[in-house]
């Protein structure tokens, strides 16, 4: 057994039960094997779910050539769908990449591409340095808001429809009037209209050079 079939077996039960419902015991069992094997590999649970966030970050694969033409805000936006879509497959992973640094073998390879296109393309270490971690928190916490446990469903927008056009119109004009505009944009339309606000926000501050203050250390 080695620990790539013992990461790729977590990162499977994880899909199916949650993270907190697994245990190493149930992965043992699942690999027909015993804890004390595990053990041979593993420290303990919390090592392997940094292994199996890392393991996350390893499915957002863009090729090098795909890149090389394009401008850093097409690139940005490439990364950022590819990670998106990473995340997407695993809905009950997500609150491991929004507690863990990423600073496994795959966080630092999505980490030093993304920065030295950045500085490639004029922005300051500082400026690239912000950009990198605020992309990273919008399409983590996008992903964990549309996608994470306990999102509501298609149904429950219906619902949160009605309500909003049951509200009295005196009191929330505004409300009632973007009650359907609220409640009906497909998710995929509301991440890209996010990111390309973002985007939008993170060239102008290219265009100025200017460094962002200095703030506490990203997760990211």
């Amino acid at each position: 057994m080695d620990i790539d079939r013992i990461v790729d077996t977590a990162l499977r039960l994880i899909d199916e039960v949650g993270v907190q419902a697994l245990t190493l015991r149930m992965l043992a069992e699942t690999l027909e094997s015993g804890t004390a094997t595990l053990y041979r590999h593993l420290r303990s649970k919390d090592e392997l779910l940094v292994l199996v966030a890392d393991r996350i970050l390893g499915d957002v694969r863009v090729p090098s050539e795909q890149m090389d033409d394009l401008s850093w805000r097409e690139a940005a936006t490439v990364a950022a769908h590819s990670f998106y879509e990473s995340l997407h497959r695993h809905p009950h992973a997500l609150p491991l990449l929004a507690t863990q640094v990423h600073v496994g073998p795959n966080g630092l390879r999505v980490k030093e591409r993304l920065i030295r296109l950045l500085l490639s393309h004029g922005f300051t270490a500082g400026l690239a340095a912000r950009t990198y971690t605020v992309l990273g928190q919008y399409v983590i916490g996008l992903a964990i808001q549309q996608h994470g446990p306990g999102t509501p469903r298609p149904e429950d927008q219906v619902h949160l429809r009605d309500f909003y056009r049951s509200l009295d119109p005196a009191a929330y004009p505004a409300t009632s009037a973007a009650a359907d505009d609220l409640t009906s944009v497909p998710l995929h339309e509301e991440f890209r209209f996010g990111l390309e606000l973002l985007l939008h926000g993170l060239e102008q501050a290219r265009r100025t050079r200017s460094e962002v203050p200095a703030a506490e250390s990203s997760r990211y």
